[in-house]
């Protein structure tokens, strides 16, 4: 075995007993990405090693292996991006796929899973200070985490260990392939969008998902769509009333569905938030079943975007960060075949009243 990666092994305990420091900073310390941290726990050790983490790297089988997550009883589902953390209590179940694409629909765990970004699995036992962790975790090809489940006390340990032994890689070195990351593609310019046709397509739009068609089939990112729009459709708000609507929702009991993605996976909270609060620079929600923390300093615009469907308008609000990508979506409980709830609508108008419309 490299000596790379005795090193990566030592330094990762070390910064492990020495603070609550995050898979992902330490990896960030150390100059490697944190599938490359983790990966570095793999294989054989040397007699005189007492690892604090061990990892089985898994085969490609991922529908198979999400397939199987049922047998785990209740977990912990995590999604996360560079701003934003979404944590959900429940079970895998049902689960199924189209192409590509896996779908996990219970009322709790609320998935769509993107395949074609997933690049490297994990079954990962760690010992904490608050005792033994057991998770599986899945990487894009950047080596970036795109989706974790850890155990609960609850959880089936059994169950862990067959799918361990049962997915595991024939092959477990701590050497993973990891790509750069591409120079991003630049948006095209404002003049050479036909904003006429795409207001008419989204005068024409009946259905939330075919929003992703119009992005498309004009060449703007969502966030260009939005300054074009005109307000009817969009119309920036302050970066802080993202925390003012999560307390509010709260207060007035409204139920919400809050959505957070990378790459791989959108994971999606339905119902009414309890706990609001705010922890250096942190907005969180910290409830029995449902946990988000969100950087606030991280929003560079909120939007409150409007949608027109068969059933009537869907109002949202969108949070970016300094790049443009999405942090987070916000939009009020709904289901196909029934209009927007008029008190979530009316909590997003609130936000254009007088001194708080934001000056685009």
């Amino acid at each position: 075995m490299s000596q790379d990666y005795q090193l990566v092994r030592s330094a990762f305990a070390t910064m492990r007993r020495d603070g609550p420091r995050r898979h992902r900073d330490i990896a960030k310390i150390l100059l490697i990405s944190e599938a490359e941290l983790i990966a570095a726990h793999c294989g054989p050790t040397l007699s005189e090693e007492a690892l604090t983490l061990q990892a089985t790297l898994l085969n490609t089988q991922w529908a198979e292996q999400i397939s199987s997550l049922e047998s785990l009883g209740t977990v912990m589902a995590l999604t996360r991006n560079a701003s934003c953390v979404h944590e959900k209590v429940g079970i895998y179940h049902p689960v199924s796929q189209t192409g590509d694409i896996g779908l996990v629909m219970s009322e709790a765990i609320d998935l769509r899973l993107f395949y074609k970004h997933w690049h490297l699995g994990f079954s990962v036992i760690e010992k904490t200070a608050r005792g033994v962790q057991q998770s599986l975790q899945f990487y894009d090809r950047f080596g970036v985490a795109v989706h974790k489940i850890f155990l609960r006390p609850e959880s089936q340990v059994c169950a862990f260990e067959d799918i361990k032994n049962r997915f595991a890689a024939a092959e477990q070195s701590p050497v993973v392939s990891i790509a750069s990351r591409a120079v991003a593609k630049p948006e095209r310019q404002d003049v050479d969008i036909d904003v006429p046709g795409l207001q008419q397509d989204w005068d024409a739009m009946r259905d939330t998902h075919d929003f992703f068609l119009i992005l498309n089939k004009h060449s703007v990112s969502r966030l260009q769509a939005f300054r074009l729009i005109g307000t009817t459709y969009a119309q920036q708000v302050r970066p802080g009333d993202c925390r003012r609507i999560m307390g509010l929702s709260s207060d007035k009991k409204i139920p919400i569905m809050v959505f957070v993605s990378n790459p791989g996976v959108i994971q999606i909270h339905t119902g009414v938030i309890s706990h609001v609060s705010v922890t250096q620079g942190w907005l969180n929600v910290l409830d029995p079943d449902f946990n988000l923390h969100l950087r606030q300093d991280h929003i560079a615009s909120a939007w409150v975007v409007r949608k027109p469907t068969v059933d009537g308008v869907v109002t949202s609000l969108e949070l970016f960060d300094h790049s443009g990508e999405v942090i987070a979506m916000i939009f009020g409980q709904r289901k196909p075949g029934v209009p927007e709830n008029i008190q979530w609508r009316a909590l997003l108008d609130g936000l254009y009243s007088g001194s708080r419309l934001c000056a685009a």
